[in-house]
């Protein structure tokens, strides 16, 4: 696989061959371990990474990671600031209003983080009258709105923020992707808290797992579905997924 990295953008280019114009794959400016992050050098790192350089070498496309903030990446994808969405985001009703999907490529469940020993449930009745921390403009600020009205919610720009409020007591709960806690509850500050179980379900939030974002009747859905298909279909996805995860995170049939 052809790995380019450019200093200047802490961007990474794969691809075959040459293009003149790179797709640009709109990814979250903010840290999202263990799916994108940028590393002490500011090279983009983690499990999406990886399975965006096999798609992109199984289609023989050429992508740049162009990072962009996570509130305004769909706006940037439909005024044609990048051209694809690769950022842990959810498919689901609201957002395929305003964009198109590929098939999922992972499907994990939400969950309830709080401090050790609160008692906190995930459901209404167990977060009655708690703060509840969430990343702003995802699918769980969005489920905690509809499922906890009796619960205070704090929304903020990045998971790592709602994750030291927790830790300092200033909120009773987070709620965000049960891998990315896990991820959190595995470093030296995660000791404070523990993963208290996933919510119930809602597809119609929640969604039907993960997908490449992409503007309403492009074409490119296609040649990226087939390599999504091509790089499971090979071995490659588990390859990846096994230097990050000991679990499946592709998740059940649709």
């Amino acid at each position: 696989m052809k790995k380019i990295i450019i200093a200047a953008t802490a961007s990474i280019l794969f691809g075959t061959a040459a293009l003149a114009a790179p797709l640009k794959i709109g990814v979250a400016a903010e840290p999202y371990p263990p799916f994108t992050s940028p590393d002490a050098s500011g090279n983009w790192v983690g499990w999406e990474i990886d399975f965006l350089g096999a798609v992109c070498k199984k289609a023989a496309l050429d992508c740049v990671i162009t990072p962009t903030a996570w509130d305004g990446i769909i706006p940037a994808l439909n005024a044609g600031q990048i051209d694809v969405i690769m950022s842990s985001m959810s498919i689901n009703e609201e957002r395929e209003k305003a964009i198109d999907f590929t098939d999922k490529y992972y499907n994990t469940p939400t969950a309830v983080m709080a401090t050790k020993g609160a008692g906190i449930l995930p459901t209404a009745e167990g977060l009655n009258g708690k703060i509840i921390g969430v990343q702003v403009s995802t699918i769980q600020e969005a489920y905690v709105q509809a499922h906890f009205p009796d619960s205070e919610l704090k929304s903020y720009q990045t998971s790592d923020e709602s994750y030291q409020d927790l830790a300092a007591g200033r909120i009773d709960a987070v709620v965000a992707d049960s891998i990315v806690v896990a991820d959190f509850l595995a470093t030296a500050p995660g000791a404070c808290c523990e993963n208290v179980g996933n919510v119930a379900d809602d597809p119609a939030i929640l969604g039907r797992g993960v997908g490449f974002g992409l503007r309403k009747g492009d074409p490119l859905k296609e040649t990226l579905n087939k390599a999504i298909a091509d790089v499971r279909a090979d071995g490659e996805y588990d390859a990846i997924t096994k230097k990050y995860f000991s679990i499946d995170i592709y998740g059940p049939a649709n």
